[in-house]
């Protein structure tokens, strides 16, 4: 059994088209590696759909074989033909209404999305958790019935329902999904290609996916990385509608800062920790449905960070991780009333900020030091009980 294994490694080896210069791939090429894709493709659902096995050799991402295996417990069979369910006005209505959020949200993100893709045949879908359509852009061909299938609103498009896809799989992974072919369960979706990726709320749950989809069109695997942009941006969108009295942005020293690509994290005027984005969770090390405060984090006076829009500068600010991130105020942070709590007298601040640092430190002084970013003589005479009262 070993030397059949083996065996059929070296006949994948030797498929292999072998490129010397990538920057000049001719025709000819790259027919041939679409072409060893489709078989390697066809080889992994005969071993997994046709003969019940585990795959052996990577012919496909094993995410694929998960979701294929799912189907298989489900009672799915391949050859069975997918019946898209025809869709209600009241059901339309009613999934519309309970992601209104989530719709308004991703709007103008959709429609520069439609943008991007233009042209390439491909379409744009946002469902909610469960995999149901709430929202759709591009350019979606009404003669084509395999387009016009599924980029109806209120249809289920779940895994359970029309097998893998990548949107079932986007929201089971919880990860960015690129789908070709016969990587879909079913035979009759093969005409598909399509990449998704899961959306998140500002608390971290998935609500929701977005995929982009094309019919019987060329291979776009480029295509996930823009859903995956596209997620993020969304992300922040929801982020922004909950209206924190303060939105920062956070990286790493020395990146730049402003983008969709920041960590995003909001605060309420009591320092509260409201929402992030999935970049913020992070760089933080934060538990999705854990209500945390800023001094639970951020080894500074939290009040500090509330001087950011204000000065319109950022900060390096130091984590009780010992870790230090570039904080910057969103543009959209604007003049709030000052926080509750500001009114503390600074040595309570002051206190606090060493009780916590010495308690991450378990006592040791040195490694307080640090955290705060003070020298350890300097922490000896904050310490010292003269300096106390």
């Amino acid at each position: 059994m070993t030397r059949f294994f083996h065996r059929i490694s070296q006949l994948e080896t030797k498929r292999q088209p072998r490129i010397k210069n990538p920057d000049k791939i001719s025709p000819m090429q790259s027919l041939s590696a679409t072409q060893d894709r489709l078989s390697r493709i066809a080889q992994a659902r005969e071993w997994v759909l046709g003969e019940g096995r585990a795959l052996t050799s990577p012919w496909v991402e094993g995410w694929i074989e998960r979701s294929w295996q799912r189907c298989l417990s489900w009672g799915h069979q391949p050859q069975t033909s997918v019946a898209f369910d025809a869709v209600s006005h009241a059901q339309v209505r009613r999934v519309q209404e309970q992601n209104q959020h989530l719709v308004q949200a991703a709007s103008a993100e959709l429609d520069r999305l439609s943008r991007a893709i233009a042209g390439t045949r491909y379409f744009a879908l946002l469902t909610d958790a469960q995999g149901t359509v709430i929202d759709r852009r591009g350019d979606i061909d009404a003669l084509d019935r395999a387009a016009k299938d599924i980029a109806r609103l209120g249809l289920d498009l779940s895994e359970r329902s029309v097998g893998t896809t990548a949107i079932g799989a986007a929201l089971a992974e919880h990860q960015p999904i690129w789908l070709h072919r016969g990587e879909h369960f079913f035979q009759n979706t093969h005409v598909y290609s399509c990449a998704g990726a899961p959306v998140f709320d500002p608390q971290g749950q998935c609500v929701g996916m977005l995929d982009l989809t094309g019919v019987d069109v060329a291979e776009r695997p480029e295509l996930k990385h823009l859903a995956a942009q596209s997620a993020r941006s969304i992300e922040n969108a929801l982020l922004r509608s909950c209206k924190p009295a303060l939105l920062l942005h956070l990286n790493w020293p020395g990146n730049l800062q402003g983008s969709d690509n920041d960590g995003l994290i909001g605060l309420d005027a009591e320092g509260v920790i409201v929402g992030a984005n999935v970049q913020a969770r992070h760089m933080l090390g934060l538990q999705t449905q854990t209500t945390l405060h800023a001094s639970d984090v951020f080894a500074v006076a939290w009040q500090s960070l509330f001087d950011l829009p204000q000065h319109g500068h950022s900060m390096e600010a130091p984590l009780w991780s010992g870790l230090r991130l570039q904080a910057q105020a969103a543009s959209s942070s604007l003049p709030h009333p000052m926080p509750t709590a500001a009114a503390a007298p600074l040595k309570a601040v002051e206190s606090d900020l060493i009780r916590r640092a010495m308690q991450q430190a378990r006592g040791n002084v040195a490694e307080a030091a640090q955290r705060l970013g003070i020298s350890r003589a300097t922490l000896y005479r904050k310490l010292s009980p003269s300096k106390r009262g």
